[in-house]
């Protein structure tokens, strides 16, 4: 059975600030939450949070988001950024760090702004080696959410990761970015083997609840299971109903997954 993390900043919301939250979906049998970025929490209220239902932190994401936009600007701010981010993951035990591509430096043909990324991606590497907090790339569809974003493709961030060539640095696999792309996920996570170190989901289309858009999901996790990944699933999700009614059907799904 596939442990369920739902996130946070869209799920559960009705219970107040981040830390009822938590509280609120240990309350409803998960052991596991994701969310966004850290820097408007109480970073202590929300460990608090954490320690008192015994529920784990499955990411978290860098601040600011990525975005390599002009070739004259440093990269102060993105590693000031990770090194506060990599703090609080580790308050709040928390082992992954999810980064975005932004949408690459203009000018550049692709593949050098690739080539770019794993110049960036290893310098961040290095700087937190010895953290415990894992790197991830996140490639995010073009088509509906993200315009403009560099690695709108999976292939793109498993460029990106073997040419980093870190066991710290790997990839998140969205499930919803990725069919929204118009990708299979079958191939994906076969290209991508050994890379991917999270997985999220969301329905298609629409990105509501698993059960509101047209995915079987029963054969989708079967997809997942097979591509050997075993790790946690973030929900991701925009639920058109309920926080506690969205999950039912991928609870069901899940636990003969």
């Amino acid at each position: 059975m596939y442990q369920l993390s739902p996130n946070i900043e869209i799920l559960f919301t009705e219970a107040g600030e981040h830390p009822d939250r938590v509280r609120a979906a240990a309350a409803a049998g998960f052991d596991a939450v994701e969310m966004w970025g850290t820097s408007t929490v109480d970073v202590e209220q929300l460990a608090a949070a954490l320690q008192e239902t015994g529920v784990s932190l499955t990411s978290v994401l860098a601040e600011p988001r990525t975005n390599f936009a002009l070739p004259w600007e440093t990269l102060d701010a993105f590693f000031e950024g990770l090194e506060r981010g990599i703090e609080h993951a580790q308050r709040l035990g928390c082992p992954r760090i999810v980064l975005g591509s932004g949408v690459g430096f203009p000018g550049q043909k692709r593949v050098q702004n690739l080539a770019r990324l794993v110049e960036v991606f290893s310098e961040a590497v290095q700087r937190t080696e010895g953290s415990g907090v894992k790197l991830i790339l996140e490639p995010v569809n073009t088509r509906v959410d993200h315009p403009g974003a560099l690695t709108d493709r999976t292939v793109d961030a498993v460029t990106v990761a073997r040419g980093v060539g870190s066991d710290s640095f790997g990839i998140l696999y969205d499930m919803y970015h990725s069919i929204t792309e118009g990708e299979d996920p079958a191939t994906e996570l076969a290209n991508a083997a050994g890379l991917v170190d999270y997985v999220q989901i969301a329905d298609v289309p629409g990105r509501g609840e698993p059960g509101s858009g047209g995915l079987d999901w029963t054969a989708q996790l079967g997809v997942l299971r097979a591509s050997g990944y075993a790790g946690p699933i973030g929900l991701e999700f925009f639920p058109t109903i309920s926080s506690e009614e969205s999950v039912k059907h991928i609870r069901e799904v899940a636990a003969n997954a």
